[in-house]
């Protein structure tokens, strides 16, 4: 289970003070959840997914984490852009315990870089390392996937091959997509929760948050 209990989430203001984007959120995500987060632009969503997966802590408030969390799906959280494809994905493997080779094969196969995989980072396009990252985060099994928006990498045959794994993997642990897109929570989803003015409200009924939130 993943829960949270009076989470805040401020920031300081160029202009002096501070700007709070979470306000007192409350929730729980069990094991075989899939949880749909609706929110405007700028209502807080990547905040939520950072402070989930441990990468931010909150100002206050607590989050218990009783499952292992992915980082949110595609981004570049601790993506070494010096060192090669290869030897990020040898890097994930230490971190979480999983089989060097085997994490590295994955990797690879999946992220179809060919030769590259082999080079440094920086010298990647930014499609090619949209596929990197995809092939990262779905090297491990984790109890619990957060996914930033959609599945996008410019490429349609590539991000449907990313959207059928995550059809695969979420058939055996939680999922918490973040989204402004009602159509994604609704195919992916079986609850939802709408984010704003810094706080989730949830919704057993899909439809029923879908409404809500197109109400705003």
């Amino acid at each position: 289970m993943i829960e949270m209990i009076d989470v805040w989430k401020s920031f300081e203001s160029r202009k002096g003070g501070h700007h709070t984007i979470l306000r007192g959120v409350h929730g729980r995500i069990r094991r075989g959840d899939h949880v749909g987060v609706l929110g405007r632009n700028g209502s807080g969503k990547s905040t939520l997914m950072r402070i989930l997966s441990g990468v931010e802590a909150p100002t206050r408030g607590v989050v218990r984490r009783e499952m292992s969390i992915s980082w949110p799906i595609g981004g570049g959280y601790g993506l070494q852009s010096s060192a090669s494809g290869a030897a990020n994905a040898r890097f994930i493997a230490r971190l979480y315990g999983t089989p060097l080779r085997q994490t590295q094969d994955f990797v690879e196969e999946f992220s179809e870089l060919g030769r590259f995989f082999y080079e440094p980072v920086n010298t990647y396009s930014s499609g090619m390392i949209s596929r990197l990252l995809m092939g990262l985060s779905f090297a491990v099994d984790f109890d619990c996937y957060l996914v930033d928006e959609a599945l996008s990498t410019g490429d349609a045959r590539f991000s449907a091959k990313c959207l059928h794994m995550l059809e695969v993997r979420r058939k055996n642990a939680a999922m918490i997509l973040v989204s402004h897109n009602a159509m994604h929570v609704r195919q992916y989803c079986d609850s939802a929760a709408i984010l704003r003015n810094g706080m989730l409200e949830f919704y057993e009924d899909v439809d029923e948050a879908i409404a809500a939130y197109q109400g705003l």
